[in-house]
């Protein structure tokens, strides 16, 4: 449970400042979605008040009044998330908080930011854009769950979409991300990129080829979790080039 008061901390003011504010936070949001989520639930009761859910700069979160000071110190979060808990599917309702928080994160860092040049601003936004967003993160963690749910043993086919999902259904298979905060580095030890031949590493998203079957670094082959979501059937660039020149 993380709902101890943050303590106050010094406000960021270059662009590897801001940006570790950022990622902190959002750190924070995806954990109370996600590990805390039955915590976070709880504190959402409907019939208090405008509740808020702040994500701090030392990771942890708190769901709790918005301030009262106008205008605040700084972009306050979304009013009251918790007047729809009981009114939404429990899903569904997570991800329109997953969005708010994301749009929160956003405005926190354009609040930190606006003193920096414009050059400045494109790198920072670039290295946010870098992360998934907490919505992204949500989906990666309900897909965790789906493949984990599989009946399949093996230490790499235990995380590939294409298989779990077979053993469940026969239809519409798909490759998904790997769920990179919950999967063990030593069960996929031996996993290696299909592009730069680097080890599975949880803190990275991976895709796995349909066709060869085959692991690849999302980032090897330009596919985030995002169009992950989208892609039914994953061929990699070989298979892809392959099948060009027949």
């Amino acid at each position: 449970m993380e709902m101890a008061p943050a303590p106050v901390s010094p406000t960021p003011r270059t662009v590897d400042d801001i940006y570790k504010d950022f990622s902190n936070r959002r750190t924070a949001l995806v954990r109370a979605l996600t590990v805390d989520v039955d915590d976070f639930y709880g504190f959402c009761d409907p019939e208090k008040e405008n509740l808020c859910l702040y994500g701090y700069p030392n990771g942890s979160w708190e769901v709790a009044l918005p301030a009262e000071e106008v205008p605040p110190e700084m972009p306050e979060p979304a009013l009251g998330i918790n007047f729809a808990r009981d009114g939404m599917n429990r899903r569904d309702w997570l991800s329109l908080v997953a969005v708010h928080a994301d749009s929160w994160l956003l405005a926190v860092a354009f609040f930190f930011g606006a003193r920096l040049n414009a050059n400045d601003r494109k790198r920072l936004f670039s290295m946010i854009n870098d992360q998934s967003t907490v919505l992204e993160s949500l989906s990666e963690r309900k897909h965790g769950r789906d493949n984990k749910s599989g009946g399949d043993n093996s230490g790499k086919s235990r995380h590939s979409a294409k298989r779990a999902n077979n053993d469940v259904q026969t239809k519409n298979p798909r490759p998904v991300a790997v769920d990179v905060a919950y999967e063990d580095d030593d069960e996929h030890s031996e996993t290696l990129c299909g592009t730069c031949s680097g080890r599975y590493n949880a803190s990275e998203f991976w895709i796995g080829c349909d066709i060869c079957e085959r692991w690849f670094h999302g980032k090897c082959v330009r596919i985030t979790p995002a169009k992950a979501e989208h892609i039914k059937h994953y061929k990699c660039p070989d298979c892809s080039s392959k099948k060009s020149r027949q």
